[in-house]
């Protein structure tokens, strides 16, 4: 087995080595905060939501079976804590996403006559206006590359159900950052 596999880092935390858990930790906590912040949108919560999901799988770590990849399984315990905090507490919205890049790279050309940071700023914009769930949805899809499969595991939802969300999600992007488009556009022939 190559060391640098889940599976080498995981095998070695059953057999009861703690330290091998850093790894892990390591390669998946921007993800597990991406989850958090988009659920909850609030920095501070959702790095200790992040904590909490961390602990979580390593107290459970010896139920995880290997039928998913180790990523669904600790995605889905990051979903559902995030939700079940978000029903408890009941968090209100004041923080945006910091992973817009690769949205912004996706693109259509007109914004590339535009300064990356305003792409940015639209893009986070245009997502902070999304469902929560929708939010998600396209943070997974988009910017992380996550099959619609993994996806479903991770929320609970359908595959019908995800490709739905995704696809009004995806229309009413293209609207917002359409008609944000517009108006930039406007004012840089104005100039």
């Amino acid at each position: 087995m190559d060391h640098t596999e889940d599976g080498y880092y995981i095998e070695k935390v059953k057999n009861g080595n703690p330290d091998s858990f850093a790894f892990l930790v390591d390669k998946y906590k921007d993800m597990v905060y991406s989850i958090s912040i988009k659920i909850l949108r609030d920095q501070d919560n959702a790095r200790d939501l992040a904590q909490e999901c961390f602990v979580k799988a390593y107290q459970q770590i010896h139920k995880f079976e290997g039928k998913s990849k180790f990523s669904t399984w600790l995605y889905t315990i990051a979903y559902r804590t995030a939700v079940t905090k978000l029903k408890e507490n009941r968090v209100e919205t004041i923080t945006m996403s910091d992973y817009t890049d690769e949205i912004a790279d996706h693109l259509p050309g007109q914004f590339e006559q535009l300064q990356a940071k305003q792409v940015k700023q639209y893009v986070q914009a245009a997502i902070q206006k999304l469902p929560q769930t929708d939010a998600l949805l396209v943070t997974l899809y988009y910017i992380n590359d996550l099959p619609v499969k993994e996806i479903e595991e991770i929320t609970g939802l359908s595959k019908p159900n995800v490709k739905i969300k995704l696809f009004r999600a995806r229309k009413v992007l293209e609207r917002d950052l359409k008609f944000l488009l517009d108006s930039e556009m406007k004012v840089i022939d104005e100039s």
